[in-house]
């Protein structure tokens, strides 16, 4: 009975001894925790606002945000079209386009985000571009490339004969569904000649 006693006694130091250095790692990695600078982001709403909106300037195009927690904390946007067509409300971040906006002219707008401190203009945050998707709306007619398209076909040809092929473009979005549909339609001579769908 006292060599069990002995035995079972061993096997419990070394787990003991364990216990001990595992608690010690975790109360060492919780300080590592403690003291390491906490990661900050951006936090993106999507960037969009449709084209040729009929209602008074400016319209809410989005919200930049960050998890920045500072109260002298200010956003900023940069690039090309900042501070003319688009402006950000430094202290919500809520971004405007003062501009009604046409897809056809331009479809997507690249602006970079910042956030500052307003005391001393240093950065919170590393700076982040984002980008803002122009929406279609169908309004574009289609137009044919060419103002004339000739044809002829021989005399006596059975029905069914292809004549000529005419081609109408649309500037609308293809990925809109209808919006850049195009079909054709005989709108004199329909008793001799029909068109289809591929012109």
């Amino acid at each position: 009975m006292s060599h069990l006693i002995l035995l079972f006694s061993l096997f419990l130091a070394p787990a003991f001894a364990d216990g001990g250095s595992q608690k010690s790692a975790q109360s060492l990695c919780s300080d590592d925790v403690s003291h390491t600078r906490q990661k900050r982001d951006w936090i993106w709403n999507q960037m969009h606002i449709k084209e040729e909106i009929d209602t008074p300037l400016p319209h809410h195009v989005g919200k930049i945000t960050s998890s920045v927690r500072n109260n002298n904390a200010k956003y900023i946007i940069e690039g090309e079209y900042a501070n003319t067509i688009f402006k950000v409300e430094e202290t919500s971040g809520d971004v405007y386009a003062f501009e009604r906006l046409d897809r056809e002219k331009k479809a997507e707008y690249e602006l970079t985000a910042l956030i500052i401190d307003r005391t001393n203009n240093r950065s919170l945050e590393r700076p982040s571009k984002f980008i803002i998707k122009v929406y279609d709306i169908n309004d574009n007619a289609p137009v044919f490339v060419q103002r004339v398209f000739n044809g002829s076909v021989p005399e006596m040809s059975p029905v069914g004969t292809s004549v000529t092929r005419v081609t109408a473009v649309d500037a609308d979005d293809p990925t809109v569904s209808g919006h850049a549909t195009v079909t054709y339609e005989v709108t004199t001579g329909g008793e001799y000649f029909t068109i289809d769908d591929s012109g």
